[in-house]
């Protein structure tokens, strides 16, 4: 740290209880207050006997305001006079400084007391007008010292605090900023050795306005975005003590991060949090999406303005691919709590994501299905979005007081070819299923409506062949596409078959005599010849089925589970049950049709009730 020695004296003031004596061996004539401290100090004296004295004590022809005050007070029967200048910059700790000073006694000039000494001086009227080299001069000159080290910069600003007005007028709070921008956006090309964070922890001891005023100042002197926000976040995991808690609720922290909020009080950290959001870059991905979310959910913890909240909603919209299932579960913390998660704060995020996607003229939105083989290159965001959300649903399905309608609408925001495969929204659906055995059959039928049984894996599609939650149709419908499917693997074998024989024959024309059967061909044929034996099986099946399921009319579920393991289906546990959710209903009333559902129609093209 930079110092400055002033002054040769030896020391000469010593403390009494709260008075400050001077041991000059002479007697004090002039008294100073300030606060609970008292001065006890020389004027200069008139008698042409005290003129050496006068050299030696130079403490009125040092300071204009005290020349004046005390010329003021003193009158020729007036031994002692007493001042009072108790709003002195840095009160009676600083003022002992100058006053040392003034009597020549040594001293030093640091990074830690020269800004409040420099107001001081100031407010004393210091300058050269009333001796060279005067603690004005003597302080500017080591401020400039002081703004070449990044560590003193620091260490002046702090102690701007406790003399704010007064070094605002002498813009020494500018210089201190302007000292650290310009170091902190120092050449990029040239690596500081401790990192591009190296700066974050020194500066974040500052004061919020003092902090602010910074930040402002280096990003408009060019700083990297990134950096900005990194120097954000330290500062926002630094003073607000919510933020680094997992506030989930099956983490069992919530309540307690609610009690947090006592020790820090709630009214200073919504203010700080307000205003660091306002901070935060607003390009696309500088700030991470994990970072926004708990931040929004800090938010509603301490009851930030709408605005706020709806701001860190839009920046985790712009980039909601990039966020995780675990941020994005925030506890419900409105008065009127009706689910576990605020699962409406959600709708809104994805709601802003795709209106971003549909505006992004990079994104090539797709407005109909056709356009989608042309634009598979811009599936990645959107799809990893899908993903999310059907994770999340699944999460929050098991919830009883999750409405049907919240759930539709929700899951419905994502667009069908947004879902390579649908195995992710089916299981979320058969876990609202299980947590809501209530819902009618026409209720069941419109939840499955969300999801299209053409694009189940084949371990879905074998599990919701045999749940018994779904509606009858919807079963038909899995089991009518898994046929399709085989059908297409069965061509596709054919048409390999077909391309392997030629080839044979191609080869045992030019071997001639030295043909050999080749064991791939043989084998291929083999499976070819069991899939059509399969295909065949099934379409039978399919068609006894459909005369079955006529037969049946309104029966019982158990009449349906008869009739699966007629055909030699059986239940068993997969990756889509769910042990939180409810035990299913005994039972419930089949549709009257038995046509596959397709996309909410049946297979006459005609809509479903």
């Amino acid at each position: 740290m930079a110092c400055m020695k002033l002054g040769s004296k030896s020391e000469v003031f010593h403390l009494d209880g709260h008075t400050w004596l001077c041991s000059t061996g002479l007697q004090s004539d002039v008294i100073i207050e300030i606060g609970e401290m008292s001065f006890h100090l020389h004027k200069t004296p008139y008698s042409k006997a005290y003129f050496k004295v006068q050299s030696e004590f130079p403490l009125l022809s040092r300071s204009k305001v005290l020349e004046n005050l005390i010329g003021e007070h003193s009158s020729k029967d007036e031994k002692r006079c007493v001042l009072q200048l108790h709003d002195v910059p840095g009160g009676a700790k600083t003022f002992l400084l100058a006053a040392k000073f003034c009597y020549g006694v040594k001293m030093e000039l640091t990074a830690l007391n020269v800004v409040s000494l420099r107001c001081a001086a100031e407010y004393l009227g210091m300058s050269e007008d009333f001796g060279e080299e005067n603690l004005i001069t003597q302080t500017e000159n080591f401020l400039n010292e002081v703004f070449g080290s990044w560590t003193d910069s620091v260490k002046a600003l702090e102690t701007c605090e406790e003399v704010l007005l007064h070094a605002e007028e002498l813009h020494v709070v500018s210089r201190c900023i302007n000292s650290l921008a310009m170091k902190a956006c120092a050449d990029p090309t040239k690596p500081h050795p401790m990192g591009e964070d190296w700066w974050y922890e020194d500066v974040s001891f500052l004061r919020l306005p003092l902090y602010k005023r910074l930040i402002l100042e280096v990003g408009s002197n060019g700083m990297n975005p990134g950096r900005v926000a990194g120097a954000l976040m330290y500062y926002a995991k630094k003073h607000l003590p919510l933020l680094g808690r997992q506030s989930s609720i099956e983490s069992g922290n919530y309540a307690a991060s609610r009690s947090t909020i006592s020790a820090t009080s709630e009214a200073d950290q919504r203010s700080l949090l307000e205003e660091l959001v306002e901070l935060l870059p607003d390009q696309k991905g500088v700030t991470p999406s994990n970072f926004l979310l708990r931040l929004l959910r800090t938010a509603m913890i301490v009851h930030a303005s709408p605005s706020c909240r709806e701001n860190l909603e839009k920046r985790v919209g712009t980039q909601l691919d990039q966020a995780s299932l675990q941020d994005l579960l925030i506890p419900n913390s409105g008065y009127s709590v009706e689910t576990l998660y605020d699962i409406d704060c959600v709708q809104r995020i994805l709601d802003h994501f795709m209106l971003v996607d549909r505006d992004d003229p990079t994104s090539n939105y797709i407005e109909h299905e056709g356009q989608m083989t042309e634009s598979l290159h811009s599936l990645t965001p959107i799809t990893m979005v899908a993903n999310l959300i059907d994770s999340y649903l699944a999460e929050v399905a098991s919830d009883v007081n999750l409405k049907l309608a919240k759930f539709q609408s929700l899951a419905s925001v994502v667009p069908e070819y947004a879902r390579p495969i649908d195995d992710g929204i089916y299981r979320a659906i058969d876990i609202y299923l299980k947590a809501h055995p209530w819902l009618t059959d026409s209720e069941r039928e419109q939840l499955c409506r969300l999801m299209n049984c053409q694009k189940f894996s084949l371990e879905a599609s074998t599990h919701a062949a045999q749940n018994e939650r779904l509606p009858l149709r919807v079963i038909v419908q899995v089991l009518f596409f898994e046929q399709l499917r085989l059908r297409t693997s069965v061509s596709s074998w054919f048409f390999v078959s077909e391309n392997l024989d030629n080839s044979q024959n191609l080869s045992g024309n030019l071997a001639r005599n030295d043909f050999h059967p080749q064991a791939g061909g043989i084998h291929g044929r083999i499976m070819v010849d069991d899939m059509k034996e399969r295909v065949s099986e099934l379409e039978k099946e399919y068609f006894t089925m459909k005369q079955e399921i006529e037969k049946l009319g309104k029966t019982k579920v158990s009449s349906w589970n008869i009739l699966l393991r007629k055909f030699g289906f059986s239940r068993s546990k997969s990756k889509y049950e769910d042990p939180k959710a409810s035990k299913p209903p005994d039972t419930k009333e089949l549709p009257t049709s038995s046509a596959p559902l397709i996309n909410g129609e049946n297979q006459n093209n005609e809509p479903v009730d």
